[in-house]
């Protein structure tokens, strides 16, 4: 049988797609913001004083009610180093939905090498490691997100950007298919096969990106580059 994953011109017309998406939701999403009246420190969707590490913490907390929803518990979060006072433009959402995705990735991988055995107590759980790069005139706002999960196989790295390639349980893809809600929390830990490159179309829009890198038999440290708004024309399709 053929290997969606092996479907480049599929995919090319999917990341070209999703990219025109976002386009046409942050046009919409940043007009309808300008006419309401925004927040302090916001101009329509764009935070002037976006924290790295405040959207770190919360979304932590989202991908740990996601993930004790299924396992019971769920890893720590620890932000072993880096600048918790940097600040910079952009839209927190974006970086909210990147964060989301990578951290449930990391904790489910963390919960199924280590908790699922039944050999470890949930104290003694690998955390997962957070770090953000220092300085304000770097190239691009840089986090990086490293667990202890067991990793991806070699084999298996370029499947890891493929739509719809999934480890999980494909039932889940089929009960999803019910909720409509657009970036709920009711989404589940894993299945669905789309968080990795959504999640590297949005970063791509403004000009950063996302990059994997495992070690078998280990684990995984993801990280994403973030540009600083204005530094990059639209990538149009």
């Amino acid at each position: 049988s053929l290997e969606f994953a092996k479907f480049q011109d599929c995919h090319a017309f999917l990341d070209r797609f999703y990219m025109s998406r976002i386009g046409i939701r942050v046009l919409a999403g940043q007009y309808l913001a300008l006419r309401l009246s925004s927040p302090k420190q916001y101009i329509g969707m764009i935070c002037l004083s976006t924290s790295p590490y405040e959207l770190v913490q919360h979304t932590a907390l989202d991908a740990a009610h996601i993930c004790s929803r299924t396992y019971g518990c769920a890893p720590e979060v620890s932000i072993e180093a880096g600048r918790t006072d940097l600040t910079f433009a952009y839209f927190p959402t974006h970086v909210h939905f990147i964060l989301l995705e990578l951290l449930k990735n990391a904790m489910r991988a963390t919960m199924e090498t280590h908790y699922l055995d039944g050999n470890i107590d949930e104290d003694d759980i690998p955390p997962i490691q957070v770090m953000i790069a220092d300085g304000t005139e770097n190239e691009d706002v840089v986090i990086k997100i490293a667990d202890e999960g067991g990793g991806i196989p070699r084999s298996e790295m370029e499947k890891i950007w493929s739509y719809l390639f999934t480890t999980a349980d494909p039932d889940i893809q089929e009960r999803f298919l019910l909720t409509t809600k657009d970036h709920g929390l009711d989404s589940p830990l894993a299945g669905l096969g789309y968080g990795l490159p959504i999640s590297r179309a949005y970063a791509r829009y403004f000009g950063g990106d996302v990059d994997i890198v495992s070690m078998d038999g280990f684990g995984t440290d993801a990280f994403v580059y973030l540009t600083r708004l204005g530094n990059h024309k639209e990538p149009l399709p």
